[in-house]
């Protein structure tokens, strides 16, 4: 047998036996690091859209910003459900990157990784898609995933809402209980285990809640603690 296919035999055989994982990926900050630069942009692309729209100064714009993001897992949530905007708007001027290729932080050995999973891989994201799309294609692995979920498929209800679970579950025929949900932000995971699903947190914090299943410093360190989502 080949390194490679053994490989994948392994990671096969310290999952559960009766079914073929179905991982669910977020993409910020899971699978690339968006705070040196992607998140910094998106903020300042917020705060002034906040601004321009609601008449309001830099600092209150910024305020209204990050409650609605706390509040609701996305400012745009907050916008469309308090002051009526449209989302395909809001969205198209806060996320341009002409710069994107090198704003991008990731890991080379992160393909190769995802290679040796096990099952179908979707990426489950609160961003826009045409964002998200571009962002895997910089790290080439846009081909690795089956399925591609983004704000305007969930409607614009984003995680941790349940909606937008129920819509991905739904569309895509999936039990929760075959679900891997794959995350850096504790909060959506806390709606995946009330599903049913198995949860990993991407996150060097030393307090985890007790609905988080494995906690990992970085993603590239999923395939070594499988057994351990069992």
């Amino acid at each position: 047998m080949r390194s490679k296919d053994l490989s994948k035999a392994v990671c096969s055989s310290l999952l559960p036996p009766y079914s073929s994982p179905v991982w669910l990926f977020d993409l910020d900050n899971t699978l690339h690091n968006a705070t040196p630069h992607i998140f910094p942009h998106i903020n300042d692309a917020m705060r002034t859209y906040v601004a321009e729209a609601l008449g309001v100064d830099d600092e209150n714009a910024d305020r209204i910003r990050l409650d609605y993001w706390l509040r609701y897992g996305a400012t745009l949530t907050g916008m469309m459900r308090h002051h009526g905007t449209d989302p395909h708007h809001f969205l198209r001027h806060t996320h341009q990157f002409p710069e994107l290729r090198s704003m991008v932080v990731f890991d080379r050995a992160l393909k190769g990784m995802l290679k040796k999973l096990p099952g179908r891989k979707i990426i489950f994201s609160n961003a826009p898609r045409d964002y998200a799309k571009a962002v895997l294609e910089v790290m080439g692995i846009d081909g690795l995933f089956d399925a591609l979920w983004s704000i305007e498929h969930l409607r614009f209800q984003p995680k941790p809402l349940l909606a937008g679970f129920h819509r991905l579950l739904h569309k895509e025929h999936l039990n929760p209980a075959r679900c891997i949900m794959v995350e850096d932000t504790a909060k959506n995971l806390r709606t995946a285990k009330r599903l049913g699903m198995r949860t990993v947190l991407v996150s060097r914090a030393s307090q985890v809640p007790d609905y988080v299943d494995l906690r990992i410093q970085s993603v590239l360190n999923l395939p070594r603690h499988l057994g351990k989502l069992k």
